[in-house]
C-alpha cells in the first residue's frame, strides 16, 4: 500500500506553493476542493473529465508535495483535502488572494 508523504508545516515554503499553483489545472483542482469543503477523490476534483488519470495523479502529487493538500487512502480510493487552515496559519490570506485573482 502506498504511503503518502506530506511536508510538515515548518517545511512548507512559499516558493513551492507558488510553483504548484502556477498551473491553471492545479488552481482549478484546488478551487473545486475548497468549494467541496471536505475530502475529494481525484476524479471528483478533476476540472475536466478528459484528463488522463496519470496526469491527474501527477497534479495531485505536486499539490501534496507543496503542502497544499493532504491525501489519505480510503479503501481503494485516494481522498484529499486542502490544508487550508495550516496554510493560513503560516501564510495568512495567501490562498484567498491567489484564488481571487486566478481565472
Amino acid at each position: 500500500m502506498a504511503k503518502f508523504l506530506h511536508p510538515s508545516l515548518d517545511d512548507i515554503c512559499l516558493t513551492e506553493i507558488l510553483s504548484a499553483l502556477s498551473d491553471p489545472v492545479r488552481i482549478r483542482i484546488l478551487k473545486t476542493m475548497l468549494d467541496a469543503q471536505g475530502c475529494c477523490s481525484c476524479t471528483q476534483a478533476a476540472p475536466c473529465p478528459k484528463i488522463a488519470k496519470s496526469t491527474l495523479s501527477n497534479h495531485f502529487r505536486i499539490l501534496r508535495e507543496a503542502g497544499l493538500i493532504k491525501t489519505t487512502k480510503v479503501g481503494v480510493e485516494n481522498r484529499s483535502v486542502v490544508r487550508e487552515q495550516e496554510i493560513n496559519q503560516k501564510f495568512p490570506g495567501l490562498l484567498k488572494t491567489i484564488l481571487k485573482f486566478a481565472d
